[in-house]
């Protein structure tokens, strides 16, 4: 979890390191009562009004940890994975503008001359401006020729790119989650730590401790997070210490989407169909939510989180998996959307860590001689990383990729200026790879350091691996024991449609290849 407060990252911590202490060691359900008083032991208060709110708040973080929601209010049925820390959402201006010491209560009042609602008067020092009567529609501020009104929309608010965040009646944030997108950039933006997400580590602990295999899959975007030393075979090796049967790269879950995905792409695009990539739960749920009209155009392959699962489980059905990433949305692709075989739990950086910590487990420098995945499934969780694989899959089956083109968008602006080009037919691109973060996965709201920080790391651990291609690297996976799209069973045998199995596309692909059928699939180099 990345974050600009250190205070709010501590504390965070802090609990889920407590939490899953007490549940590696089967005391959570006696202990977690006692962890607000271990965390506040008190009398004075530490960052709130008195320890007894402190307290609260921390009782509320724990409730997160074991995956409820923080009160037993009206909203404890909810199944959002983003949830609001009520007792922590309090101190935030209730008014969106105010007027500031740079007005000088001029004679022409264009503050009030512009305000339609008589929601600004004249103070002895200064406008006022009447939150009861304001509509927030930001005349009075366009208008002053001062600048002297300040727009303070919170930042929860701010960043949402769905408007998702209103207020109610005492302040506290409340989110639409008709409209919630889970994307979980609010999270990391409240200075106050007010907005958290329902976590999987008791439960997984309990599995563990159950003597259930688990198994956790590591995203793409993970490689070269924790420095140049630590490589996948340290994390693997970290994963065993604190109770993993194993590790994955969810790298091969991209090798597999990419080379499943080309295969549709290839048949939409024969059919005269615009398609989207469907990796990012946050835009699918851009788009089911948003622009349900384009929900057709979906691509219904599955996110390589849900490939690796499918194929771990029809090996051993029996299998726990457990994603780790920087990515809030991907425990709404588990929770949310129901879709079988994927991923049992999800983990972010930051709760990883903690459970590292909870058995006294440090990452250790070894070498990086372990490759499960090709460079382009490692890249897969870059911006435009969706888009080199699926290429490089159609060039390795003898595709044509001269000149079609595709739309790569990475970060809300550029998500919903294609996605409203292609709802009003106006979208020139055949393709539209989506992803909610900047930058793509490695910008996920969880990330343990910034892109910057982490990128130089990353490529070169990436150069270290082989150029092997994508259907190289899949010839060692089964492909025909579980399907690859949403719709269909887990396992091809039981597959509904055939059309939608990875094995009758993968052999379309070189059928046409072979009975001189090309030019029918092409990329433009400069768009895509």
């Amino acid at each position: 979890m990345l974050t600009n407060d250190a205070t709010i990252l501590k504390i965070k911590h802090e609990v889920l390191y407590q939490v899953a202490k007490l549940a590696y060691a089967g005391e959570f359900d006696e202990k977690k009562d006692e962890l607000a008083y271990k965390l506040i032991p008190g009398p004075k208060p530490q960052f709130r009004c008195c320890v007894y709110k402190e307290r609260e708040i921390v009782r509320q973080r724990v409730r997160l940890a074991e995956g409820l929601c923080p009160t037993e209010s009206d909203h404890s049925g909810s199944k959002n994975v983003i949830q609001v820390i009520e007792s922590a959402c309090a101190d935030c201006p209730l008014s969106h503008y105010i007027v500031t010491d740079n007005c000088r209560k001029c004679m022409a009042k264009a503050c009030q001359q512009s305000c339609k609602f008589g929601a600004i008067s004249m103070g002895r020092d200064r406008a006022y401006i009447d939150p009861d009567k304001c509509k927030e529609c930001g005349m009075c501020a366009k208008n002053c020729p001062y600048n002297a009104i300040a727009d303070l929309i919170r930042p929860c608010k701010k960043v949402c790119p769905v408007n998702a965040i209103t207020m109610d009646e005492n302040g506290i944030c409340v989110i639409d989650e008709e409209k919630c997108i889970r994307c979980g950039q609010c999270i990391h933006r409240c200075p106050f730590g007010a907005i958290g997400s329902k976590t999987d580590i008791v439960a997984i602990i309990k599995d563990m401790l159950a003597g259930k295999k688990v198994v956790a899959m590591f995203a793409p975007a993970i490689e070269g997070q924790f420095g140049r030393e630590i490589t996948m075979s340290s994390i693997r090796t970290a994963c065993k210490k604190i109770g993993f049967a194993d590790m994955v790269e969810v790298g091969l879950g991209g090798d597999m989407t990419a080379a499943a995905e080309a295969a549709e792409w290839l048949e939409a695009h024969e059919q005269g169909k615009k398609m989207t990539t469907s990796c990012c739960p946050a835009f699918v749920n851009m788009i089911r939510k948003h622009y349900p009209e384009l929900a057709d155009n979906i691509s219904t392959t599955v996110s390589p989180m849900c490939a690796v699962s499918r194929m771990l489980k029809a090996k051993d059905p029996g299998t726990v998996t457990v994603f780790v990433g920087p990515c809030i949305a991907k425990k709404s692709e588990v929770k949310d959307n129901d879709i079988e075989g994927n991923a049992d739990y999800v983990l972010t950086i930051g709760e990883f860590r903690a459970m590292m910590r909870a058995k006294d487990v440090q990452f250790e420098p070894e070498e990086n001689d372990s490759q499960q995945a090709s460079v382009y499934g490692k890249r897969f969780g870059n911006g435009g990383g969706v888009t080199a694989a699926v290429l490089k899959s159609m060039e390795e089956t003898g595709t044509d990729t001269s000149g079609l083109t595709v739309e790569k968008c990475a970060g809300a602006a550029e998500v919903k200026k294609a996605l409203t080009l292609m709802k009003v037919g106006r979208l020139q691109a055949d393709f539209v790879e989506g992803m909610m973060c900047e930058g793509g996965c490695v910008g996920g709201p969880s990330q343990h350091r910034s892109e910057m920080k982490f990128k130089k790391d990353s490529d070169k651990l990436i150069e270290e691996a082989d150029d092997r291609g994508v259907h190289e690297n899949l010839e060692s996976v089964d492909m025909e024991a579980f399907a690859m799209h949403r719709e269909t069973c887990i396992f091809a045998e039981n597959a509904s449609t055939l059309s939608l199995n990875f094995g009758f596309f993968l052999q379309k692909m070189r059928e046409r290849v072979a009975t001189g059928v090309r030019g029918a699939l092409f990329i433009n180099k400069t768009g895509g």
